[in-house]
């Protein structure tokens, strides 16, 4: 990285030099300063909690799922295990790299990791979506139009469900505050 972190060479205004005249006074700031980590941004502690809570409503979603004998039956419950899947071990990757970020102290905000981060959200963010969306419908058609839950594991179905949905919850922020980083630049 050939750019300094303002932790190591802070920036100081008073002793940058005056783009104004003698006399007049400078309305401009003499240096374009960095924005700061934003809490939710990669390699900060919000991060990480958005994170693990990604990871473990993916990963309540997958074992729930299945744990039912008929899920395969069903082309929309087994794209939802195939999404679930793809974002657990998203979340659990991106994990480790903000554990570590955190522990060395190291700034993520390299605009090629961004756009790395800023893609997979978006891509298992949009995948997460559908399949709940898919699932769900087939839930209520089992549920309310068959009435055919003694036989199913309606309960199971709609709980798979509704954690997929609270992942995707919770990584709309990852992504969004990514894009932005990524905009920002």
């Amino acid at each position: 990285m050939s750019r300094s972190h303002p932790s190591i060479h802070p920036v100081d205004l008073a002793a940058a030099p005056s783009t104004a005249a003698p006399g007049e006074e400078n309305i401009y700031p003499p240096m374009r300063l960095r924005m700061k980590d934003i809490q939710g941004m990669p390699g900060t502690c919000m991060s990480l909690v958005l994170r693990a809570f990604q990871f473990l409503f993916a990963a309540i979603s997958l074992s729930v799922m299945a744990s039912t004998s008929d899920f395969p039956s069903v082309t929309a419950f087994r794209y939802l295990v195939a999404a679930v899947s793809l974002q657990t071990l998203w979340s659990l990757s991106l994990g480790i790299v903000d554990i570590y970020a955190l522990l060395v102290k190291r700034c993520l905000r390299n605009s090629i990791i961004v756009a790395l981060f800023t893609m997979g959200d978006g891509i298992t963010s949009t995948l997460t979506f559908a399949a709940a969306c898919a699932s769900a419908g087939i839930t209520v058609l089992i549920s309310n139009d068959f009435n055919s839950c003694a036989q199913n594991h309606c309960t199971r179905f709609e709980t798979a469900t509704a954690m997929a949905f609270m992942s995707w919850f919770v990584v709309s922020p990852s992504f969004f505050l990514n894009f932005w980083s990524l905009a920002s630049r």
